[in-house]
């Protein structure tokens, strides 16, 4: 059965292409036309023995997501549907950075990524889990969709969130591994503290990512400041409520020496009131952490609304009064339907529409 060699470190490549009788540097070649000159088929490799280059082609495979919709926003966001070799699509955005957003230089290219299809843990406000969880993409499914990204816009991705389609840190794993493989100068060459995995709230998940060497970031998709409102809208809440969570951040904290994000969904009439933004206030002072406020982008099938701007900002004052390091995201691809898992439902629901 072939292997996708986009999942393979360089160890692991360089040890399969000993043992079909190569010399180790062989290795370094074939990585070197994957990921500095962007080649996906072997027969393409021409520095290599053509020998070489059949037995590569009946050994492993070249993942390439082909883009089945790309919609392109008014604030230069851009939104992939990819579909994977077994049918099953996937979601990536190119994000515009700007220094209200991120604190960076606005040349920033940020890839948000998606690391299952569909999700298991249902939280109530988001599209990725409303078809239900299918699996979860292997590294080279998670690595692809970066260079996907940048042969399709043309720009060099140089940050990167893991915030799209599943929950990270439940496909540890091969989260992981993919993070190893883009960090890696053998690799896409990103910078580990240019990388962020954000995650509902699997506490032991956390605490293995603070025992990870690599110095990537976290953010922590909150949404709500205590277990009354998490409830309503973040089942994983019920297994592992607040408190739990800030004490696994707490953790991570210690482990990492940077700060954890907060990335809060603002909702009309269910997290946005003044008395969650004080409670937030209080876990962001403890644990020194930023806070990013995202207004909803309101999904069809589901009753939640975004606020109006007058208790947007009412919220963001709060915090800001009391000295917390808290940016507000306006209108991130709001026009593309750029919420997790809008465009792969709309796509699911034309197919089924094809097939009746």
């Amino acid at each position: 059965m072939k292997r996708p060699i986009k999942g393979l470190e360089l160890e692991e490549f360089s040890e399969a292409m000993q043992s079909l009788g190569q010399p180790a540097y062989r290795a370094k070649q074939v990585f070197k036309w994957l990921y500095e000159k962007r080649k996906d088929r072997f027969e393409e490799m021409t520095d290599l023995p053509e020998a070489l280059r059949k037995v590569l082609d009946e050994e492993f495979f070249i993942t390439r997501h082909e883009a089945v919709k790309t919609t392109g926003s008014k604030d230069t966001t851009q939104k992939f549907l990819f579909e994977l070799q077994d049918g099953q699509s996937i979601e990536s955005v190119l994000i515009p950075a700007s220094p209200a957003l991120y604190g960076e230089p606005a040349d920033r290219r940020t890839l948000c990524v998606s690391t299952q299809v569909g999700c298991a843990y249902g939280c109530k406000f988001c599209a990725s889990g409303l078809d239900g969880w299918k699996r979860n993409l292997d590294a080279g499914e998670i690595v692809e969709q970066i260079l996907a990204a940048e042969r399709l816009s043309g720009e060099k991705i140089n940050n990167l969130v893991f915030m799209g389609m599943g929950e990270p840190l439940a496909n540890f794993d091969n989260v992981i591994k993919a993070i190893r493989i883009i960090n890696a100068p053998w690799g896409i060459g990103i910078g580990a503290r240019r990388i962020t995995v954000s995650t509902s709230g699997l506490v032991p998940q956390i605490r293995m990512l603070a025992d990870e060497p690599l110095q990537i970031r976290l953010a922590i998709s909150l949404h709500g400041a205590t277990d009354e409102v998490r409830n309503l809208i973040m089942p994983i809440n019920k297994k592992y409520p607040v408190q739990e969570l800030l004490d696994a951040c707490e953790y991570f904290a210690s482990r990492k020496k940077q700060k954890i994000t907060f990335e809060y969904i603002l909702i009309s009439e269910i997290n946005d009131g003044l008395d969650q933004a004080e409670a937030l206030v209080r876990h962001a002072r403890a644990l020194h952490t930023k806070i990013n406020l995202i207004p909803y982008n309101d999904v069809e099938g589901l009753q939640w609304k975004r606020p109006s701007i007058t208790r947007q900002d009412a919220f963001l004052r709060v915090l800001e009064k009391q000295g917390i390091q808290a940016t507000i995201r306006r209108e991130k691809g709001h026009d593309i339907d750029a919420a997790c898992g809008q465009l792969r439902l709309q796509n699911l629901k034309h197919k089924d529409l094809q097939s009746t």
